[in-house]
C-alpha cells in the first residue's frame, strides 16, 4: 500500500526558507531532496488522483487548465488561524486560485478539495500549528521581515507528498499552451 497523495499546487519560492525550515522542525521525512519540489505552496487541488490514474488525457486536461489560468501576482501579508489550529497566509488577491481550483474540480469533479472534509474552501499557505509552544504571534515573529510579501504564480506543479518520498511528478507554466 503506498503511502501518500497527490496534490496540484502553486509554488510559492519566497516562503520555502520558512516553510522547509517548519517541516525540518516537525518531520524530516516530509523534506524533499528533489530541487524542483516547493514546500511553501498554495494547493489548487488535493489530494489529488493517484498515480495509476495519472493518464495523457488527465494531464492534457491540467495543462489545457494551467494554460487558461494565466499567470498572475498576489501578495502575503495576513496571518490567519483555520479552526483546526492551522496557522496560514492569506493571498490577496484569493480570487485566481479559487479560479484555478474551481476550473479543476470542474475538470476532476471525483477530487473534491481537501476530499471534502471542509465546508468551503479557502486558499492559503500553510506554515505552522498551534500548540502550547506556537501561536500567531510567535509564528509572526519568526517570520520577522519575511512577510508582507508580494509574490508571482507561475507554474502548477502535481507534486507528491509522502513519507520520504516528496517530489514534483509534472510540472505546467501557468498561461503557456502546451507545447
Amino acid at each position: 500500500m503506498r503511502s501518500g497523495h497527490t496534490v496540484l499546487q502553486v509554488p510559492v519560492p519566497a516562503l520555502e526558507p520558512f516553510v522547509v525550515e517548519r517541516h525540518r522542525h516537525y518531520d524530516l521525512d516530509f523534506v524533499s531532496s528533489d530541487p524542483r519540489f516547493v514546500h511553501a505552496h498554495i494547493t489548487a487541488l488535493g489530494p489529488f488522483l493517484p498515480p495509476e490514474l495519472l493518464d495523457a488525457s488527465a494531464l492534457r486536461q491540467i495543462s489545457d487548465i494551467a494554460s487558461a489560468a494565466g499567470p498572475f501576482t498576489f501578495r502575503l501579508a495576513e496571518l490567519d488561524t483555520f479552526p483546526n489550529g492551522i496557522i496560514h497566509l492569506v493571498p490577496e488577491p484569493a480570487d485566481p486560485f479559487r479560479a484555478l481550483t474551481a476550473a479543476l474540480v470542474a475538470a476532476f469533479p471525483q477530487t473534491p478539495p481537501y476530499a471534502a472534509e471542509f465546508p468551503s474552501v479557502a486558499p492559503h499557505l500553510t506554515l505552522d500549528a498551534v500548540s502550547d509552544v506556537v501561536s500567531v504571534e510567535s509564528t509572526r515573529e519568526l517570520l520577522g521581515d519575511i512577510v508582507p510579501v508580494t509574490c508571482r504564480a507561475e507554474r502548477l506543479d502535481l507534486a507528491w507528498w509522502g513519507n520520504s518520498t516528496c517530489r514534483v511528478l509534472d510540472s505546467w507554466p501557468l498561461g503557456m499552451a502546451a507545447g
